[in-house]
This record gives structure tokens, sequence and C-alpha cells, in this order.
């Protein structure tokens, strides 16, 4: 499930108020309320209750995972599966997210919201019991197509069951739901895994998921597709509504269809699974990597504005610089835990706390860009945002390099964290700048896919990094492979920055 940010609210919230459509019972429920209720007016308190624990259990797992990979791996013999661990989740999570909006725009929320809710619990138990590391990864890739429809899911239940006023309220309940346990997530699961077993991590977390879906129970009677859900539905990342209308996106080609898109998505996946594992096939590794990326990258394209792979100047820069940005931040943030417990004896409880020193930069920074508002050019901010990670990951390469006191590598993931929650809004906002209402769904949907497989991609690249360089004399040649691999990234995204200034309007539907 990806990360949200305060800002990714309101993209969501002017979508689903453009052409509100519900049921009758819903209509006659939603008159009843007074306009100054908020989202925890009884007639919303417990869906409001239910789908924040949902998005708190799913944030916290993310977290709670790469805390805890550094001692499964070790446990499980899986060093060379460590990438796909993470890496596959985020591949899977995109057919997650394409399949769950069809289905939500088809038959409505109700039946997309509990199959997400049972894969991701089957994920979790497959991962809690497993015995070898290929076991694990398979629960974590169930996992991931379970995460990824949840968010889409979630988004039209909320589309549905909320007033257009109340919905950044919700969003905004959202992103609290993720910054919690940013914050206690990392220290909680190192205890856990210490104290009683790693397992737990994952199986601690089915008693709770429950629980909250059936919180959530009583506002999903009634939520079955009608003709107008889809327009009343945001623009949830695969969600097929509002593209029919959307014939013309950003470079003037018509975007795939919902079979299309998944299969296109389903490719995309198979194809950064299939890097990943590149690197066990002896001698045509190389090869067979770099065939992986050729296929992922035609396979997003059509997913995305025209000129996106190419940096053309405008939205198309917008939605690679996340993509780029995304890449090389998680593609380093989840072998630093690991860099500290190998290289400096760090326990898991301590190890973890690097990424939540990251997350309260992260939302700090991301406070501050907010008040700053217009006196903050949005282009300066993804400049300095991109720098920023940029610098955090060749301080984690030269700590690596020359033996530097684990405390460099810490600090400079504050940087790192500041500098996503920096630029994130910022991107998020400029998504919307540069799209027409006919395309704010497919531009919306593209800005998710490339946050999902940016990430993805990196972390296929770096597990075929460190697998490369295991055998080299000195242990720290792998952690420095993965850190080069994610500057080299961060250049790009650097690169690419300066190019994500606003056009004018009459040629926003041609970039």
């Amino acid at each position: 499930m990806p990360r949200t940010d305060p800002h990714d609210g309101q993209k969501l919230s002017r979508k689903s108020s453009q052409k509100p459509s519900r049921t009758s019972s819903q209509k006659s429920s939603q008159e009843s309320v007074p306009e100054s209720a908020g989202i925890f007016h009884r007639s919303y308190l417990l869906v409001t209750l239910g789908a924040c624990a949902l998005v708190f259990l799913a944030a916290f797992e993310s977290l709670a995972v790469t805390t805890i990979m550094p001692l499964v791996s070790r446990e499980l013999d899986g060093a060379s599966l460590y990438a796909l661990a993470f890496a596959g989740p985020l591949a899977t999570g995109v057919i997650g997210m394409v399949a769950a909006g069809s289905w939500s725009d088809r038959k409505g929320p109700v039946a997309p919201l509990l199959a997400a809710v049972g894969m991701f619990v089957l994920g979790l138990l497959i991962a809690g019991t497993a015995g070898t590391m290929p076991v694990l990864v398979s629960g974590r890739l169930v996992q991931g197509l379970g995460g990824g429809a949840l968010t889409v899911a979630l988004y039209v239940v909320i589309a549905r069951v909320y007033p257009p006023v109340l919905h950044p309220k919700i969003f905004a309940a959202f992103s609290a739901a993720w910054v919690i346990p940013s914050l206690v997530g990392p220290f909680a699961a190192g205890v856990v895994a210490q104290v009683a077993g790693w397992q737990w991590v994952f199986l601690g977390v089915v008693g709770l998921v429950v629980p909250a879906l059936l919180l959530t129970a009583p506002s999903l009677r009634g939520l079955h597709g009608t003709p107008g859900a889809a327009a009343a539905a945001p623009p949830a990342p695969g969600s097929a509504g509002g593209e029919a209308a959307a014939v013309e996106t950003a470079g003037g080609a018509r975007p795939p269809g919902g079979p299309a898109k998944l299969a296109l998505a389903a490719l995309a996946a198979l194809a950064v699974l299939g890097l990943n594992l590149s690197a066990e096939v002896p001698g045509a590794g190389g090869v067979l990597a770099a065939a992986a990326v050729a296929v992922a990258l035609l396979a997003v394209r059509p997913l995305m504005p025209r000129g996106t792979l190419t940096a053309r100047r405008g939205l198309p820069s917008v939605i690679l610089t996340r993509g780029l940005a995304s890449a090389a931040f998680f593609g380093a943030e989840v072998y630093l835990p690991y860099l500290l417990v190998e290289r400096y004896a760090f326990a898991p409880t301590f190890a973890g706390l690097t990424l939540t020193g990251g997350a309260i930069a992260w939302a700090a920074a991301s406070a501050i860009q907010g008040r700053l508002g217009t006196r903050l050019e949005h282009r300066r901010a993804v400049r300095i945002g991109s720098a920023l990670v940029l610098g955090a990951v060749v301080l984690a390469f030269v700590t690596t390099v020359l033996a530097w006191p684990a405390a460099v590598a810490i600090a400079g993931w504050i940087l790192a964290g500041g500098g996503m929650g920096l630029m994130y809004p910022r991107l998020s906002v400029m998504t919307l700048a540069l799209s027409t209402r006919d395309t704010e769904g497919f531009n919306s949907s593209a800005m998710s896919i490339s946050d999902s497989l940016g990430g993805a991609l990196a972390l296929a690249g770096t597990g075929v990094v460190f697998a490369a360089f295991s055998t080299a004399t000195t242990a720290a040649a792998s952690f420095a492979g993965v850190f080069a691999l994610t500057a080299v990234i961060g250049v790009a995204a650097v690169a690419v920055s300066p190019r994500v200034a606003v056009v004018p309007a009459a040629v926003r539907t041609r970039e």
C-alpha cells in the first residue's frame, strides 16, 4: 500500500466532487447529517475508525517488514531474495490497483474491499508461517496484491459514503494514519521480533485487520455499482473511472481500457519479478535483466502521458520525477537497516529508528512546504527535494566505502525524508495543474503507477547488484553497489527536476 501525503487527498477530493452520484438511500442519509458534522459524527464514526485502522495496519506492516527483514534474511538464508521481498509487493500492488479500480467501477467497492482484505490477510499468514525465503516472498506477493487493491477500494468507499465537503478531512486522517506507524512502527517491530520472533510481526497484524474491516461493515450496505459510480469515484490508482470520458490524454493518445490496462500492469509486474530473478541464471543474467527492464518500460508506457520516458517538459517530467525520486529513496531505504545490522551490529530495534527519523523529517517538511505556499515555487521545491535525496544516498555510499560512523548515514537519511516531504506534495499539486478535468483520473493514476513501479524496478535492480557483489572480498562491496546504483537514479531525478515547470494552460493537454 503506497504512502500517502496530506496533499494527495486534495487531488482525490477534487475529482470526486465533480459529478457526485449516489444511491437514494445514501442521499437521504447524508441529508439528515448537519453540514457542520465532521468525519467523527455518529453517521460516519465507524467507517472512519475502520478505514483509518486499515490504513494504519497496512502502513505499520510496510515499515515493520523493512525493520525485521535483515533478521528474516539471515534466519532463512535468503540474501539473494532480499530485494524481491520488497520489490515484489510493489509490482503486484499495481495489478491490485488496476483490478480493484475496474471492479469498483462495475460493481461498487464492497466486493473489491472484501477481496483486498482477504488477500492481504492470506499474504500475512503465508509470510508469518514461512519456513523458507521463497515461501515468505510468495506471501509478500499476495500481500502486495491485497494492499494495492485495498488502497483503491477504500478511496471508492470514501467517495460513496462521505459528502465531498468531508473528503479533505478523511484523507488528512489517512495521512495521519501513515505518520503514526512511521514514528512507532520500526521500534515496535524490532521489539516484537526480538521478544516473540519475527513471525509475529506478520501474524500479529492478522488479528487486527478483521476487526478493522468489521467496523466499516455497517456503512458498506447498499454500496453497489450504480450507473454514475465511476463519476463519483476519485481518481484512484488504476481506476477506469473517468477514463471513458478522457479519450484524449496528455499526449493526445487514447488511454487503454480496463482489460488492456490490467494486462499491461500484469506484464510490467512480471518483468519486475523477472529482473529480480535474472541474477539466478548463470551467464545470461545480464541479458535477461536488460530484457526485463525493457519489457517493463514498454508495458508501462501506454499508462503514462506521452513523453514521460523521454522527460518531455511539463507533466511528463512531473510523472517521471516522481518515479525517479521514489526509486532513489526506497531503493536505498530498505538497505539501511540491513547495513546497520550487518556492518555495525545494531539491534533491529535501533536499526529501525533510521526509518523513524526519515519519517519525522518527511512529515515536518511536508508541513513546512504547506505553510510556505506560493512563496516557495513548485519547481524550486522539487529541485531542492531531489537534491536532498541524492545527498543522503551519497552519504550512505561514502559511509559504507570509508567505514564512517553509522551516525553519518542515519543523519543523512533525515535529509532524505525532508527532501521527499518537500517535493512529494508539490508533484501532486503540479499533476493537477497540468491536467484538464477529463485527464485528472488518468494522470493521477499515472503518478501512482510511476511511484510503485519506480520503487519496484529500483529494488529489483539493487537486488541484482547486491547479489553480484556478494562474492567480493569485502562485505561492504554489496552495500556500496546498492547505494551507487540508487545514487545514479538520484542524479537522474536531479537532472529531470528542472523540466517540471508548469506550462501554459493552452498546451496542457498536448504535453
